[in-house]
């Protein structure tokens, strides 16, 4: 017997990638993504450094900004409302999380909606939760593109989101109904969390907790999405019952980054006409 269908999010990052590349080619001006990085959190540097990469790669500039780690809120939103004032910046990523002594929600909403390419602002969200133009939370993003290019049917589909964030549960939930899914949102506090996930037609496991999805928590013939950091939230066995699974590496990843490289040409795009 086969195993599961594999939901590549490298191959699928690539081929978005590639027309990416193509729109920035495209412009008279290399399009720029701002990157603002606060304190020296070694995970953070590593992940600011593959975006700027990754834009080097693909035709767009990049611009990095590291500030101290005992930067003040006051201070972050002068910085970058420096960057949206700044005509030669077309999207703005600022790397989360911050230090505790930051407002993280008053920062990202300094970002305009216009260079808000990581999605991340409430305005961000609300355009997501109405169904409205704008730049999409980036992680949620690439897993709706992900379900869609492997021919995932949403519409009418009982979905479970295991966690809540505001930069992925949350807005990831918002747009599988406007898809007219029937989404259930499963969090630290749900009471018999497996009750919830043998439901599920599509389940998505956010919570970053390695391991948390084991194979009695699946429904034989469901389709997973693992969006957990490496190793992943979803035990090789679980997926194992599933039709269709994402990796971890090679799944979500790639499709965050693509996502994030893609709206921001659209925000040069925008500049520009």
């Amino acid at each position: 017997m086969s195993g599961p269908i594999v939901l590549s999010g490298t191959q699928l990052a690539a081929e978005l990638n590639a027309h990416t590349a193509a729109r920035a080619a495209a412009l008279p001006f290399a399009p720029t993504l701002a990157t603002v990085l606060v304190g020296d959190d070694p995970g953070s540097a590593t992940y600011v450094a593959m975006k700027r990469r990754r834009c080097s790669n693909h035709g767009l500039d990049s611009r990095f900004v590291h500030l101290p780690a005992e930067t003040t809120t006051v201070e972050l939103i002068r910085v970058l409302t420096g960057l949206a004032a700044d005509g030669g910046v077309h999207g703005i990523l600022l790397q989360h999380p911050l230090p505790p002594q930051v407002d993280e929600r008053a920062a990202f909403d300094a970002i305009p909606v216009t260079k808000d390419v990581d999605g991340t602002s409430s305005a961000a969200f609300a355009a997501a939760a109405l169904g409205r133009t704008g730049h999409r939370s980036c992680t949620p993003a690439g897993i709706v593109r992900l379900l869609d290019h492997y021919g995932v049917t949403l519409e009418s589909a009982d979905v479970t989101v295991v966690g809540r964030s505001a930069i992925l549960g949350k807005p990831l939930a918002a747009m599988l109904i406007q898809r007219d899914a029937t989404v259930t949102v499963c969090h630290s506090r749900t009471r018999d969390l497996a009750a919830h996930t043998r439901r599920a037609d599509v389940l998505i496991a956010a919570a970053g907790r390695a391991g948390l999805i084991t194979a009695d928590m699946v429904r034989p013939g469901a389709v997973i999405v693992d969006a957990g950091f490496t190793p992943g939230d979803v035990t090789p066995g679980a997926a194992a019952r599933a039709r269709a699974a994402s990796p971890v590496p090679g799944g979500v990843g790639p499709m965050t980054i693509a996502v994030l490289l893609s709206q921001t040409v659209d925000a040069a795009e925008a500049s520009a006409g």
